[in-house]
């Protein structure tokens, strides 16, 4: 006790600097893999070298320290092999916060009117039981993924939705990225979850759906050809049988920081044609 008082006593401003910066990683690392498979992983580290580590060297087990001590440069190899995935996502979060303009910041009417359009266009889909799956893009680029399919570039309205998936056109098979209050592309092919094999309830697109939130921030809706349902994936998860009323109440929550922080009008306006003349 008297040891930690004398250190505390001689404790400057850097050294109080140095364990803040120290505390805010780990509470970082802690707040990335919450609700992850690297948890536990981390849990299990965490135990290892805070518990086992001295108690071995304080009883003096000569050979479990050595393992001990082996074990864990072979663990911060092995970490990123296992956990690519979600160490991906942790840096995507981290690039994310130091971006000033988001893909997602655009003027506060666009936004509602994506939105709008999306949930009429469901709406109408599910009623004729017709396939759908709509992308909306968020922070994360679905580049990619849009050129797998055909570009359009269209501004959205539920009409042109519901004309996409029809099944009588060619653009119907596949999902639609939208970016920004408009359709980037259709038809396009998105990748497929394996969390959800044992699901049979769960389709192609339901599969679609949840593959692309669980490599991206994107929110995915999905309406059901057997059954006329609506379902919501976002970050690897769905959720399933949304009523109008309730699709309206999800995409707002997943989207209302991007409504908040929407810039008005007149500047997303200048922001496009700066954008088209980069382009």
């Amino acid at each position: 006790m008297s040891q930690i008082l004398w250190y505390l006593q001689r404790l400057d401003w850097v050294d109080a600097l140095d364990i803040l910066i120290v505390a805010f990683i780990f509470f970082w690392v802690l707040y990335l893999v919450r609700g992850t498979r690297a948890l536990p992983l981390l849990r299990g580290i965490v135990f290892l070298i805070i518990v086992i580590t001295p108690l071995s060297g304080l009883i003096r087990l000569r050979a479990f320290g050595w393992l001990t001590q082996q074990a864990l440069p072979a663990l911060l190899v092995a970490v990123p092999v296992i956990f690519q995935q979600e160490l991906r996502h942790a840096l995507e979060r981290l690039g994310r916060a130091g971006t000033v303009l988001s893909r997602t910041t655009g003027s506060r009417a666009t936004l509602e009117h994506a939105l709008a359009a999306v949930v009429q266009a469901c709406t109408i889909l599910a009623e004729r039981r017709h396939g759908a799956l709509v992308v909306l893009e968020r922070e994360t680029g679905l580049q990619e993924l849009a050129e797998s399919g055909i570009l359009l570039d269209a501004e959205i309205t539920s009409e042109l939705l519901v004309t996409v998936f029809d099944p009588h056109t060619v653009l119907h098979d596949g999902g639609v990225i939208v970016r920004r209050g408009r359709i980037l592309a259709a038809a396009c092919v998105l990748p497929l979850s394996t969390a959800f094999l044992a699901d049979r309830q769960l389709g192609l697109r339901h599969r679609a759906a949840i593959g692309v939130t669980e490599e991206s921030d994107a929110v995915a809706i999905v309406v059901s050809e057997e059954r006329g349902s609506i379902s919501v994936a976002h970050n690897g998860r769905i959720i399933r049988n949304l009523d109008v009323k309730r699709l309206e109440i999800v995409l707002q929550a997943f989207f209302q920081p991007a409504l908040e922080r929407a810039w008005p009008q007149w500047v997303a306006r200048f922001r496009r044609l700066f954008e088209r003349g980069e382009s």
